[in-house]
């Protein structure tokens, strides 16, 4: 990966179905890149969707070199973002998509790989902590290089409802939801903070509020995804606003905490060698180490209850 100078930035993305191209929009919005490059198992939509975002570069915060490509281009990428599998049905949870993901991904990866890429890749297709551990193994990569979205949107939404809930700036709000993005995900209400005050100590002082009322979010939270899918089929524009969170905090090498798909390879006493939604430090080497929160005891149960639940799927896996 580049680090001689972080201004200059090469990101490919892998997949322009809603959910990469939603994090394409957000990419030019923000400036966040001078290089895209857009790669997709159908060669014409990748040059579609190019142009169509070429054509408001006049409006853009920057000048970004838009354009599709191939695998090659994964050469010389910083970040690649694999966001390409088949979309999740009503009804369906992540983890039934696993099947009919993970081939998609290992060949995906292999491609990367051949092109002589060195950067960080980065995975959002679901289900993210199985087939970040799918791409990882296919790719030989350190597992500091290979990152999963994770619980990242998860604890966005998440951030979101709370300072709804308290009418507090969301910006103010300091909570994670760690394991699985998905069933099994839970709050670290022990660690969850409004500015340098525990969240539970701030709703003691507002009336009508109770902690019951903070679990009842988190289900909320939990189910977001299938509510939105419920009503338009799919979601795609918190998620590119979240994949740009997490470009932004590698490639300005800010070494910023965020809950993502990470390795656990013995920091938190569950079982090893999985990817789960944990906290990390971001920076451009990728995960500079993961954080150790101090769990209660049921946080360390339902932080071991998901892993547990992981592990044995990839288990079943043929690696």
């Amino acid at each position: 990966m580049r680090t001689d100078n972080i201004t200059k930035s090469k990101i490919v993305i892998i997949g322009t179905g809603m959910v990469g191209m939603s994090y394409a929009y957000s990419l030019l919005n923000q400036g966040t890149v001078n290089e895209l490059v857009l790669i997709d198992l159908h060669k014409e939509r990748a040059e579609g969707e190019a142009m169509d975002l070429n054509h408001g570069m006049s409006f853009a915060p920057r000048k970004m070199k838009i354009y599709a490509g191939e695998y090659d281009d994964c050469a010389d990428a910083d970040i690649v973002v694999i966001t390409a599998g088949v979309s999740q049905k009503e009804g369906e949870t992540r983890i039934d998509l696993l099947n009919r993901n993970a081939a998609i991904m290992r060949n995906v990866v292999a491609q990367i790989i051949k092109s002589g890429f060195h950067g960080i890749i980065l995975v959002a297709s679901n289900p993210v902590d199985i087939l970040t551990y799918v791409a990882w193994k296919a790719s030989g990569l350190p597992s500091s290089r290979v990152i999963g979205s994770g619980t990242s949107l998860d604890t966005a939404r998440l951030r979101f409802e709370i300072a709804q809930k308290i009418n507090i700036s969301v910006k103010n709000i300091h909570a994670y939801i760690m394991g699985e993005h998905g069933d099994s995900e839970f709050v670290c209400w022990s660690n969850a903070y409004v500015g340098a005050k525990p969240l539970v100590d701030v709703i003691e002082t507002i009336k009508n509020i109770e902690f019951k009322d903070l679990e009842a979010i988190h289900n909320s939270v939990k189910n977001a995804a299938y509510e939105i899918i419920r009503r338009k089929k799919a979601t795609y524009y918190g998620i590119g606003m979240t994949l740009v969170s997490l470009t932004s905090a590698i490639l300005n090498d800010e070494n910023r905490i965020i809950p993502i798909s990470a390795y656990n390879g013995g920091t938190y006493d569950i079982v090893n060698d999985l990817y789960i939604g944990l906290p990390a430090i971001l920076n451009a080497t990728g995960v500079d180490h993961v954080v150790r929160l101090k769990l209660n005891g049921k946080e360390q149960k339902q932080l071991d209850d998901s892993a547990t639940m992981l592990r044995k799927i990839l288990d079943q896996m043929d690696f």
